[in-house]
């Protein structure tokens, strides 16, 4: 398939071997793209079509276009060596199916890079099952990409944009959760319990929030699901610096890869994921429940516009205030805290030197 690291067109097969391989979707002879189309199946070269320069599915060069003249004239010089040619090939990790690349082999492996507690919550998801994509999207944001990855990272948000949360006490002040913050204040998990005993809190009365309303969905069997984790877990929304989102929300499990496009446009990919030994009825609910989220999601229908009011007020102006739960980009027991958010921006700035 074809997809994106950062503003780099890549390519990510699968070869005979059953391995998976990347490498820049690039030419080496002009830097045309070698791969047009998205997504294949058993895809046995890719060949530029301005030149016909030939690559395997490893990325390897293969094949030149008259590499050896014609009729005795032109041709490469005798000191071309096809192996020593070949777009840029990524490090690849692969992680209970996620596939993670970089151009850099100075990085360190996957597992030291999360850590042990993020490690656990991608296992707790996608641990010993294999996942099978349901559906995919792209979805275009008005807005810069890191302003996606703090709204991702945000938890404060949640109880007071998205009323869909709190109407139907899907996220509520009451509930039992948390933010986990890794060391490098990059990674970070949203968790959510609901708390059967827990009173309805009046908080968002208090605060004069919307908090409730009339609307009622024509088919509630939306909201019925499975109790697929049996941790009491409603909501984990899990990012990986820069890009990366893992989200369980109910028996909704969705891959998100935020892909910059321009300093006020980001594409935001979808993947939405089931499992291979999934019964009928529960691929059934995970589709169903898909509505909660996407650009006309119950739920994140307004995360896809709210970064663009953001964007359009701070265009020329660096200055936000992001205080709350205190200064520091730890964990917290809370889910009234931006910690994450600050831990993001402490990523961020060690990544960039700052």
């Amino acid at each position: 398939m074809a997809t994106q690291i950062g503003d780099t067109p890549v390519v990510v097969t699968r070869d005979t071997d059953n391995e998976i391989y990347a490498f820049e979707n690039r030419c080496a002879h002009r830097g045309a793209l070698i791969c047009l189309e998205n997504r294949g199946k058993h895809r046995k070269d890719f060949s530029c079509v301005y030149h016909g320069w030939n690559y395997d599915p490893q990325g390897n060069l293969t094949g030149v276009a008259f590499k050896d003249d014609v009729k005795g004239k032109g041709g490469m010089p005798d000191s071309f060596k096809m192996e020593q040619y070949g777009p840029r090939k990524l490090r690849i990790a692969i992680l209970h199916g996620l596939i993670f690349g970089s151009f850099s082999e100075d990085v360190p492996s996957i597992e030291e890079y999360l850590g042990e507690e993020i490690l656990n919550r991608i296992e707790r998801v996608l641990g010993g099952r294999t996942p099978v994509v349901l559906g995919r999207f792209t979805q275009v944001l008005p807005n810069n990409w890191k302003l996606y990855m703090e709204n991702v990272k945000d938890p404060y948000h949640v109880i007071i944009l998205h009323l869909f949360f709190t109407t139907f006490e899907l996220n509520r002040l009451s509930q039992k959760g948390g933010i986990i913050v890794d060391q490098s204040g990059g990674h970070h998990v949203s968790v959510l319990a609901i708390d059967p005993d827990a009173a309805k809190d009046v908080d968002y009365a208090k605060q004069q929030l919307r908090s409730e309303s009339d609307y009622q969905l024509a088919d509630p069997s939306l909201l019925q699901g499975f109790d697929e984790y049996h941790d009491g877990c409603t909501l984990q929304i899990l990012s990986v610096f820069p890009t990366f989102v893992l989200q369980q929300i109910q028996n909704a499990i969705a891959a998100r890869q935020i892909v910059p496009r321009a300093v006020d446009k980001t594409d935001l990919n979808w993947s939405y994921l089931g499992f291979a030994d999934d019964t009928p009825e529960q691929q059934l609910t995970r589709i169903k429940q898909g509505n909660l989220v996407g650009p006309a999601g119950h739920i994140s229908m307004e995360d896809g516009c709210v970064g663009g009011f953001v964007q359009r007020r701070i265009a020329g102006d660096d200055q936000a205030i992001l205080e709350m739960g205190g200064a520091d980009a730890n964990s917290s027991e809370s889910r009234v805290t931006e910690s994450s958010v600050r831990g993001f921006w402490k990523a961020y700035r060690a990544n960039m030197g700052l």
